[in-house]
């Protein structure tokens, strides 16, 4: 095997994805992957290897992040030779102002990372105990953080600012937007499947467990729904998206909620499950005939239909829309609501090739066009370790 093996690291706020891969050409075959799913409850683990072997276990001694590093690199460790990794690299949801290019991690990066937990609070210390870990089972190998804000980098100083005092903005309060990797995972992906269209107007739509809307030119981040937290913009399986700050100010102040008990509450128990009461799972939803449910996701497909609306005027037209991530990539219905929705932009969807699994999904003459491309974050941030070592 190579001795150049690329380890990328992807934790998630109850979640860690990774796959190994060989700096031998085409980099986009694994060695192996897969992830840890629901740790802090009973925790599984999937993988598939490069011969096509696959399998999923429980875990149930798996309580936090720190201990499922621990059993991952306890698995990961007979799949190759110790010594033959070259680099790891780590998805970090937060750079904060400072950072947004791939860096190798230090001392002083880490520091930085620290400072930036506030930021992004149920995802960033997540992100750090997968560097701390990988760097005390395999010291000396180079640890590269890649930022999921990087990608917004190209928007303007207008775009980034909100409505307050201008010290609050140097301070760090700002626009910075998320799902960067994806995004700029699509945007070359589209460079190549789509050529003419990488370089009109694109409004790309992350739509998963995190769901975001990004509008590009050229392949550039020109707005996205996130702002400051992955909380704002479109619902999601269990954040509210857009809410006015005002109901914050309502439960802390009129309610006597405590901090910790309004995190949760935005964190964890709104979006899809909040409204439904009966799951996050956009699957789940689908299949039930409650009515909750189903306000739940005409909620949804109301909200991403506004965004659309927005983000095209802010890229005066729009040329095509991309489906990507979990709902994205896998659920056709959701996408013939948005786009049904959507049909006074121009968009003429082509039923039968949305419902079989084709990449463009448009009738021949629809202006916009609307495809279907996965998202593959984990080679992105491989395609940046290899740039960087």
């Amino acid at each position: 095997m190579s001795d150049q093996n690329i380890l990328v690291i992807n934790a998630g706020s109850s979640s860690i994805k990774f796959a190994l891969y060989s700096d031998q050409r085409p980099l986009g075959v694994k060695l192996c992957s897969g992830q840890i799913e629901s740790i802090g409850a009973v925790a599984r683990f999937r993988y598939a290897l490069q011969n096509g072997a696959s399998g999923s276990d429980l875990w149930p001694d798996v309580s936090d992040h720190a201990s499922a590093f621990d059993a991952l690199i306890a698995w990961l460790v007979p799949q190759f030779d110790r010594h033959a990794l070259a680099v790891v690299g780590h998805r970090v949801v937060h750079g904060g102002p400072r950072f947004y290019q791939p860096v190798i991690i230090d001392t002083r990066v880490m520091d930085y990372l620290q400072s930036a937990v506030p930021l992004a609070p149920l995802h960033q210390p997540h992100n750090i105990c997968g560097v701390r870990s990988l760097q005390k089972h395999f010291p000396g190998v180079p640890q590269v953080a890649c930022f999921d804000t990087g990608f917004h980098r190209t928007q303007s100083a207008m775009v980034e600012h909100y409505a307050l005092p201008e010290e609050w903005y140097q301070q760090g309060v700002r626009r910075y937007g998320f799902h960067g990797l994806s995004y700029e995972y699509i945007s070359e992906q589209l460079h190549v499947t789509a050529p003419e269209l990488a370089r009109g107007k694109v409004i790309i739509a992350h739509l998963g467990n995190g769901a975001s809307l990004c509008a590009m030119q050229n392949g550039k981040s020109i707005d996205t729904t996130m702002g400051f937290s992955v909380l704002d913009g479109l619902p999601m399986g269990t954040r509210p998206g857009n809410l006015d700050a005002g109901v914050v100010l309502y439960l802390l102040g009129q309610c006597g909620m405590q901090l910790e008990e309004l995190e949760t509450l935005l964190y964890k128990q709104s979006g899809l499950l909040g409204m439904s009461g009966i799951s996050n799972d956009m699957r789940t939803l689908l299949a039930c005939d409650k009515p909750q449910a189903q306000m739940a996701i005409d909620y949804f497909v109301y909200r991403v239909n506004c965004q659309l609306g927005a983000l095209t005027a802010v890229l005066g037209g729009l040329d095509g829309l991309v489906f990507t991530a979990g709902i994205g990539e896998h659920s056709s219905d959701i996408r013939e609501r948005i786009c049904k929705a959507a049909s006074w932009l121009g968009i003429e969807l082509d039923d039968a090739a949305n419902s079989t699994g084709k990449e463009l999904v448009s009738q021949a003459d629809s202006r916009p066009q609307v495809w279907v491309i996965p998202t593959d974050e984990e080679l992105m941030i491989a395609q940046h370790c290899l740039a960087l070592i």
